[in-house]
């Protein structure tokens, strides 16, 4: 797969025997296909359960042609066909060579259909896999280790424990994975090359073949940076596609027809030079050739630096440590807009409008509140404390409470189906994600919620003190 358009694939026979096993993808659901088919030949009795089965060693890119076929086959606006290739085929009985004029079945190459409008998609599928390999690389890893994990909000909210919070990011990680590699697989399926079909299969059986050959760290992030200079074009190109949805509208509506036509022709131009240079023109089953070297270099690469932990029998994490984890509840969000609430109004010169404290008081937990409730009755305000003491207490607690929250809010409204670089302005974010380890995501319920009686009581302090002078 890894190889280019040069290399040489053959089908592979295989026997009845198969082995269910776990590894990268788990629970996908394949969908039917006309083209491939699971039947016992009569000829050999061999059984084909529609698993793409590859020689390891012609699958992955080989180090010493992995420039070349990045030149070749990464070029902007080359269409390409993947005619050349080891498919498996209906019968799975005789060993086909594609290349030249035997293609598959009826003897001519199968022709890679242009990604088209999916671009875009399959930009935001690129930007995750680009995201993942940056955060796993050494100097993220290090500074995972050295700064995020020894952060106070971290250490306060999610655990002290430095082997638990190693583990819950490589839960993370392999989740991220899976998410990237089912969306190549989906790519897979709406090829018109069968052997891209049920990737889902292929990569289940390499996942627990732990000396696979793969590219190398420097391969790897040669082809995801040339994959992104294709996506910097295809997110200009959506931009431009916006405008000119919208010189269009305007066209209907004025009278200056000449001035608008020029503009149309002009965008029209523009937008058809980055069709031909970005994802759109380029082929389906070239990029997906790509991206599943990437796969399985990602899944080699999370064993390499946090060990071969099968998350899949780990104890939930969302109850870890017999605490309830705030993601997982879904409460992350809430309760980190509670958190910049009180923020705006501690931040506020004077005190805030008594429709806006009730406001916050409404969002707050039912627990939150009764115990609220019963501490105020009692509640003494020393008296040597001044309003800017008052203060600076709440601000101890907010200076690394409010950056979690804010990490919460960003992580929950960065998704969508084009992603956030969608919302900007022709430039791709080139630095890794946020990762949930610093939000609220996998904080113990009971911690944070303490944390906001501290501060909502300190506010209580605060309205006192400005009321008396």
């Amino acid at each position: 797969m890894g190889g280019g358009s040069n290399s040489k694939r053959h089908r592979v026979n295989r026997g009845t025997d198969s082995t269910n096993t776990q590894g990268i993808i788990e629970g996908n659901n394949l969908r039917p296909q006309t083209q491939v088919q699971e039947r016992v030949t009569v000829l050999d009795q061999h059984f084909y359960d529609g698993i793409p089965c590859f020689a390891d060693v012609c699958f992955l890119h080989k180090s010493s042609s992995i420039s070349k076929v990045s030149e070749m086959s990464l070029l902007l606006g080359r269409a390409g066909t993947i005619g050349c290739g080891k498919i498996l085929d209906t019968i799975g009985s005789s060993i086909t060579n594609l290349n030249g004029g035997s293609g598959f079945a009826s003897g001519a190459a199968i022709k890679g259909n242009g990604i088209s409008i999916l671009a875009f998609e399959v930009a935001n599928t690129i930007v995750r896999g680009f995201n993942l390999l940056e955060s796993l690389s050494a100097g993220s890893i290090r500074s995972l280790k050295e700064k995020v994990l020894l952060s106070e909000g971290v250490q306060n909210l999610i655990s002290e424990d430095m082997n638990e919070l190693l583990r819950i990011v490589a839960a993370d990680k392999r989740k991220e994975l899976k998410v990237f590699s089912n969306e190549v697989i989906r790519f897979g399926n709406r090829s018109k090359d069968t052997q891209w079909h049920n990737l889902d299969r292929y990569l289940e059986k390499i996942s627990i073949q732990l000396n696979t050959e793969r590219l190398s760290r420097d391969e790897a992030e040669s082809i995801m940076q040339r994959l992104m200079t294709s996506v910097h074009l295809t997110v200009k190109l959506y931009h431009e596609l916006d405008a000119w949805d919208k010189l269009q509208q305007d066209f209907q509506r004025t009278d200056d027809l000449a001035v608008l036509s020029a503009e149309i022709k002009s965008q029209k131009k523009q937008i058809s030079h980055l069709k031909k240079k970005s994802l759109w023109s380029r082929s389906l089953e070239e990029v997906v050739e790509k991206l599943v070297d990437i796969v399985i270099f990602l899944h080699l690469e999370i064993i390499n630096v946090f060990g071969n932990t099968d998350y899949h029998h780990e104890p939930s994490i969302g109850h870890m440590n017999n605490c309830q984890r705030l993601g997982p509840a879904g409460l992350a969000l809430h309760y980190a807009n509670i958190v910049l609430q009180i923020d705006t109004l501690v931040a506020k010169s004077s005190m805030p409008a008594a429709n806006t404290k009730d406001s916050l008081y409404q969002s707050l937990p039912p627990n939150i509140k009764l115990v609220l409730r019963s501490n105020l009755p009692s509640f003494d305000v020393a008296e040597e404390l001044s309003v800017a003491d008052v203060k600076s207490e709440i601000k101890k607690t907010l200076r690394w409470l409010k950056p979690m929250a804010t990490n919460t809010s960003k992580a929950h409204h960065r998704f969508g189906w084009l992603g956030q670089w969608a919302n900007t302005r022709y430039e791709v974010n080139r630095k890794s994600d946020l990762m949930w380890i610093e939000t609220f995501h996998h904080a113990d319920k009971d911690k944070v919620e303490h944390y906001i009686l501290e501060v909502l009581l300190w506010l209580h302090r605060l309205a006192i003190r400005s009321k008396t002078g």
